[in-house]
């Protein structure tokens, strides 16, 4: 089979929708010989930051000589970003002998999210990696990525997402978080709401581990442009993280926490590699600058404890004025997001995201409108919103592209010249 129709073929899967639970995929890992078991662990869950996080932890032990696999969703452009060995994206060729030997044994029930966890641990093990990060795709306990116990634990910032899937409150939607937690290995958790931390502090100690959270056993602050970090072990100041954005200090201090306790199981060279992992990271998507002209900020925040995140951020980029881009899917807090970004941009230019699940353009023009948007024009698609916000934006203004990681991926294909193949799962 060519790529084009083993990825048309996982697509087709997303008729299953999302379907909690890991029966499935360990039956698939089973059916492989299980090559989860070939290499170590680490979880990543949380509702933002998890993608920066295992970037940031990947770099550092990349950095300190560790083969690292790493696997996140979603993708922006290609499916195969999700997959990366030694921050190297899976080649087309690779990917498709993986996705066949997967699909051939996998219950035809399988979900698009069941077969990509399964083509990445199969994929890592295959590389002889020796550490691997898995991102959670959703929520934790009955996420496919839970099929495989972790040798540590990292739950980002938890907030409302995902409402649907896993509750309606914060308390609900950490425990969902927290099922990640195995009784193999430590916890390290973000600065949390109160709600949040006593499940997480509870569920650490139900399974008889050591829970670090941020702000308390470890912490990072910036100083000037620097992040001074105060760690298990000891400090390290004037660090200049790769990947920019205010909000990144916490995302940088779980991944320099998870790194000092990693050195205490089995990877001695990762304390050596803290300073040089940080800055060597990069995450695409997240506070990218392409400077243009005329200057596009592309940031994947999706829901409002993202948007607010990158509204602090966004006061260091000087501006004129700032144009916004914006696309939503209909699944998520569509007044949480754009309120917030309505009273910082002084014009509004809304599209529609290349997937069935987007909002209307007509729907999301009212909705600005609605929640005091100015100057608020609908375009059809994103490359004609790319189009106007460049021919409106003047050589100091700024444009801003939110409000979905898709939307980002779809402007961020145009701007490479790469035609970005979506998929929401």
């Amino acid at each position: 089979m060519t790529f084009n129709e083993i990825r048309d073929g996982l697509f087709a899967r997303g008729r299953f929708g999302i379907r909690p639970g890991l029966e499935t995929v360990c039956t698939i890992l089973h059916r492989l010989g299980n090559p989860q078991r070939q290499f170590p662990v680490v979880h990543i869950a949380g509702t933002n930051g998890k993608g920066s996080t295992a970037a940031f932890l990947a770099s550092i032990l990349r950095e300190g000589g560790y083969r690292t696999g790493l696997f996140t969703s979603p993708h922006l452009i290609s499916v195969t970003e999700r997959f990366r060995i030694n921050g190297v994206e899976l080649s087309r060729d690779a990917f498709v002998p993986l996705a066949e030997e997967v699909l051939a044994v996998a219950p035809p029930e399988a979900t698009f999210f069941e077969l990509v966890t399964a083509i990445s641990l199969l994929s890592f093990a295959r590389e002889k990696v020796e550490l691997a990060l898995l991102e959670v795709g959703m929520g934790g306990r009955l996420d496919a990525t839970n099929a495989v116990p972790g040798i540590l634990s990292i739950i980002t910032p938890v907030s409302l997402d995902h409402c649907r899937y896993l509750g309606d409150t914060v308390k609900e939607i950490a425990g969902e978080k927290a099922g990640i937690i195995s009784g193999a290995g430590p916890v390290v958790s973000s600065s949390q709401d109160e709600e949040a931390f006593s499940v997480i502090a509870a569920t650490s100690a139900a399974r008889g581990v050591p829970l670090f959270c941020c702000g308390r056993e470890f912490r990072a602050q910036w100083r000037q442009e620097r992040l001074d970090y105060h760690g298990l072990h000891g400090s390290f100041l004037g660090l200049q993280p790769g990947i920019p954005g205010d909000y990144q200090a916490d995302n940088a201090a779980c991944a320099l926490a998870a790194a000092e306790l990693l050195t205490e199981q089995g990877f001695p060279s990762v304390s050596s590699s803290l300073a040089t992992g940080i800055r060597a990271a990069s995450w695409p998507g997240r506070m990218e600058l392409f400077p243009g002209p005329p200057r596009l900020l592309l940031d994947g925040a999706h829901n409002p404890a993202g948007v607010a995140a990158l509204l602090v951020s966004l006061k260091r980029i000087p501006r004129q004025r700032l144009i916004l881009l914006v696309g939503v899917m209909a699944d998520k807090d569509r007044e949480g997001v754009l309120g917030p970004l309505m009273a910082a941009a002084q014009e509004v230019i809304v599209v529609t995201v290349d997937l069935p699940s987007a909002t209307p353009t007509v729907e999301l023009e009212a909705l600005c409108v609605a929640q005091g948007g100015r100057r608020v024009v609908a375009m059809g698609n994103v490359a004609q919103g790319v189009a106007l916000a460049s021919q409106r934006a003047g050589a100091d203004d700024l444009i801003l592209v939110t409000g979905s990681l898709h939307l980002v991926g779809e402007v961020r294909g145009l701007l490479l010249h790469q035609p970005a193949l979506l998929f929401q799962g």
